[in-house]
């Protein structure tokens, strides 16, 4: 268990935060201890859950074993130890849990790209209905999503779609979709009645502000041109088109959603600086990774995590051996969270256990 020295510590400063910001600070130290409390909040409800039943327990236990108390009253108290011990195993598991290092990243909103994969038409097909997928749970969450930018299918679908997720812990609860997502239907062109596999990748980033990652102009080749495709006269006479590079990744973003230069230059900004943020967020997680056997949620792209059988009526995410045969509602966003929680869950035991090896 954590010395009982380092849950003093984490009280003491989750009180002088509350008492400094009662109090009033200035602005600009505002955000940063609001932030702070925010994280410490759930840390110190759960240290002092478990000692207010580790109190609880320490008096039962002294009732139980006082001879001075009447035989009737030992077996109450004797009783009841059992139940609180069970609770306070619990809670040191909530309190273990609340203790681990968070990802800076998970209160943020997210930055959510799908693209087609192998299987043609019906892949795009796919890479739709994933989007909707996406788009039915946010609602179900009371998030907002704004579409970023959009390449249709020829038969349907999209080839790419890239969208603004927005929302508290956004970025928590969707970080594990990134990877590749494999579909295996009758397509509704398929006269033959087989069976097709095509698969489509997903990308979820978190939302990169203007305080978590400084971009130098100097770093930047911006090329403004004509805006292709659908959008009349327009597309042909005004160079609304944004094209940026960012020289030293390589990273090369392009928008043309909108008639507004300046609002597409603003959202491939916004979509450059949550690209380079995942970059360097998955720097430091390999490097982090380097010596133990596995990297946890690393959200490989060309791994396969997930299979939506149509015809079986089933959804089975791979890395943790769970299959529901609800491939609709997980389809409507509606039994979504049924495959996210065990993912969430089999993160915080991998950390947890990676901990203890860090403490022998």
């Amino acid at each position: 268990m954590v010395p009982a020295e380092k849950l003093d510590l984490i009280l003491r400063r989750h009180e002088e935060i509350g008492h400094r910001l009662a109090e009033g600070v200035e602005s600009s130290a505002f955000s940063a201890l609001s932030r702070e409390l925010a994280e410490l909040d759930p840390v110190a409800e759960a240290i002092r859950a478990f000692r207010a039943l580790e109190t609880e327990i320490a008096d039962l236990e002294k009732m139980a074993n006082d001879p001075k108390n009447d035989a009737e009253m030992r077996v109450l108290a004797e009783e009841e130890l059992s139940g609180l011990k069970e609770s306070r195993a619990r809670a040191e598991h909530d309190l273990r849990l609340a203790l681990l290092p968070r990802d800076a990243a998970d209160e943020k909103s997210a930055i959510l790209e799908i693209r087609a994969g192998t299987g043609g038409d019906e892949a795009a097909l796919f890479a739709g209905d994933l989007f909707r997928m996406y788009q039915r749970y946010a609602e179900r969450r009371g998030w907002t999503m704004e579409l970023i930018s959009a390449s249709e299918g020829t038969a349907g679908g999209f080839k790419e779609i890239i969208a603004h997720v927005r929302g508290k812990g956004v970025f928590a609860r969707l970080k594990f979709e990134s990877g590749t997502h494999r579909v295996q239907r009758v397509p509704a062109t398929e006269t033959q009645g087989r069976i097709h596999t095509s698969a489509a990748t997903v990308a979820v980033l978190p939302e990169a502000e203007e305080v978590d990652l400084a971009i130098n102009d100097a770093d930047l080749r911006i090329d403004t041109m004509r805006a292709g495709g659908a959008g009349g006269q327009h597309v042909n006479k005004t160079e609304s088109a944004i094209r940026i590079t960012h020289m030293p990744s390589g990273i090369v973003v392009m928008m043309q959603e909108e008639r507004s230069q300046h609002r597409n230059k603003a959202k491939a900004m916004e979509l450059l600086r949550s690209r380079l943020y995942e970059m360097e967020r998955r720097k430091l997680a390999d490097a982090r990774a380097a010596d133990r056997k596995s990297q946890v949620g690393s959200g490989d792209r060309s791994e396969r995590i997930r299979t939506y059988n149509f015809p079986q009526g089933r959804v089975s995410d791979h890395r943790i051996n769970l299959t529901l045969y609800k491939i609709d509602k997980v389809m409507e966003g509606e039994a979504l969270d049924e495959i996210l929680d065990p993912l969430i869950a089999d993160h915080q035991a991998r950390l947890l256990a990676e901990s203890e090896e860090d403490a022998a």
